[in-house]
């Protein structure tokens, strides 16, 4: 729609200068007269599609049983082996690598259907925290929102109500925060969440409505399901397979519900909204949240002599907590690649990164770097499984594994990936066998050992679980013929 607008645009400018002899001023006239016209089409289209999704709201409710969660796979995990240079093994075969596993690239957060413009209305500010950061809203003067009733015309009139224009300063304002904060679509869900009750109530019909009526509004596909006690929920739709959350299949996709039930179904009502996106949860940006310094960690490798201090943002990790896993297309290892190419905050770079660069100051290559950096990460972290820990298996974003006392192979080789293209900007991969994740790096001069021939580029195996292994030593019982592949952004 919008690329059509701007040809009409260009058509009727050319028109102006190049046929007639109307002077600029008339032009400029001309130009903003049908740019509020294009602008009162936006706002009727909105305004119409509001109107018809309240209309179907009061009829289109159908049962759906609930789908069981997708419980999270379990890996069997291998244990840290030292490295034994005395020890003779067969070399793996490099080979030209077929299997890798594809990842989508992030495609751009949703957008309204149509520019929400900033309206003058008497109104009053709103403020919420969410994950330890003030956020401030705009609702009309005399804001009092209340659902009349828990049945289909209740809740229809509920929309209509927020569908007013007197609204539209606060999907302005969630907006802006959005964008001001560089939330994820996730973390934009959780800031709607924490908003809505703080203005509504929480875990009130009214929350779950304008939360759902500002997802909606922001570009996201969502639908309303009523419990069989009437109440409702909010579900969105997502193109990753999340585990372990309730979810249903409607028609087209598969939906989750933001709070869990204890009734096997719902009456859905399934009204699709013009221009509507899934809800994605690559996270393609650091997300801004308020700091507070965690208690400063100092992480020594095995030759005693290099502290390195560490500090992260626990608004940060109280976000991740909150972090479902998920895969994309199918496979089951494409859930590392979501951590691993988050980036780290810029707090933390700015705090840890001065002291790994004067030490690799003193190296003499990439090589060099990159073997200091791998021992760092081998030796001054801490093993434990998942299951002893957490109960369950868990992956981390690097800031967390810089955090938490324990980590496994995967937190090693997302960490040890994210500094080793941050601070030697050299391309990694991950590599995983069964029960296990390491990593590899495409050196750009020939390193020896163990390598990956991935389309004509040598990568070199780099394990951050092999303790005291250097660049180029594959794990025992580790086969890289049969491993997976794992491409990542730089």
């Amino acid at each position: 729609m919008r690329i059509t607008v701007l040809k009409v645009i260009i058509t009727i400018i050319y028109f102006f200068v190049n046929v007639t002899n109307i002077d600029g001023q008339t032009l400029k006239s001309a130009y903003d007269a049908f740019k509020q016209q294009a602008q009162a089409n936006y706002e009727d289209f909105r305004k119409r599609a509001n109107r018809e999704y309240a209309e179907w709201m009061r009829k289109a409710w159908e049962w759906h049983q609930q789908m069981a969660p997708v419980p999270q796979p379990k890996d069997e995990k291998r244990p840290p082996v030292i490295y034994d240079k005395k020890e003779e093994r067969k070399k793996t075969k490099p080979i030209s690598y077929d299997d890798v596993v594809p990842i989508p690239a992030p495609q751009p957060q949703p957008k309204p259907v149509a520019p929400i413009r900033e309206k003058e209305s008497d109104s009053q500010i709103a403020t919420f925290l969410f994950f330890g950061t003030e956020g401030q809203v705009r609702l009309p003067k005399d804001f009092s929102f209340k659902i009349n009733g828990k049945d289909e015309r209740a809740f229809a009139s509920g929309w209509e109500e927020l569908s007013s224009e007197r609204y539209d300063n606060l999907i302005r304002d969630c907006l802006t925060l959005r964008m001001e904060h560089q939330l994820c679509d996730w973390a934009y869900l959780m800031m709607l969440g924490a908003m809505s009750e703080a203005v509504c109530g929480k875990g009130s019909n009214e929350a779950r409505m304008l939360q759902g009526y500002v997802l909606c509004q922001s570009g996201y596909e969502i639908r309303f399901g009523m419990t069989r006690g009437k109440d409702l929920r909010l579900l969105f739709k997502s193109d990753h397979l999340i585990f372990d959350m309730n979810r249903y299949g409607i028609k087209d996709g598969v939906y989750y519900l933001t709070e869990p039930i204890n009734d096997d179904g719902l009456n859905i009502c399934d009204i699709s909204y013009p221009g509507e996106k899934p809800l994605s949860l690559w996270i393609t940006q650091e997300q801004k949240f308020a700091s507070r310094d965690s208690k400063e960690r100092v992480l020594t490798p095995r030759d005693g002599q290099t502290a390195i201090k560490s500090q992260v943002n626990e608004n940060l990790l109280q976000f991740y907590n909150t972090y479902p896993t998920s895969i994309v297309n199918d496979d089951v290892v494409s859930r590392w690649a979501m951590y691993a190419n988050t980036p780290l905050a810029e707090r933390v770079r700015e705090q840890l990164y001065p002291q790994l660069r004067a030490v690799l100051k003193q190296t003499k290559n990439d090589e060099e770097s990159a073997n200091w950096l791998l021992n760092w990460v081998q030796t001054a972290f801490v093993y434990e499984y998942d299951d002893k820990v957490w109960g369950h298996d868990r992956a981390f974003f690097a800031e967390e594994t810089l955090y938490y006392p324990y980590c496994d192979c995967e937190d090693r080789s997302i960490l040890y990936s994210r500094l080793v293209r941050d601070l030697l900007g050299l391309d990694v991969i991950l590599v995983f066998y069964p029960g296990h994740l390491a990593a590899a790096v495409n050196f750009k001069t020939q390193v020896e050992g163990d390598y990956i021939n991935l389309n004509g580029r040598r990568f070199t195996i780099c394990d951050p679980t092999y303790i005291g292994a250097p660049v180029g030593k594959t794990m025992p019982d580790m086969d890289n013929q049969t491993a997976k592949v794992i491409l990542l952004e730089k």
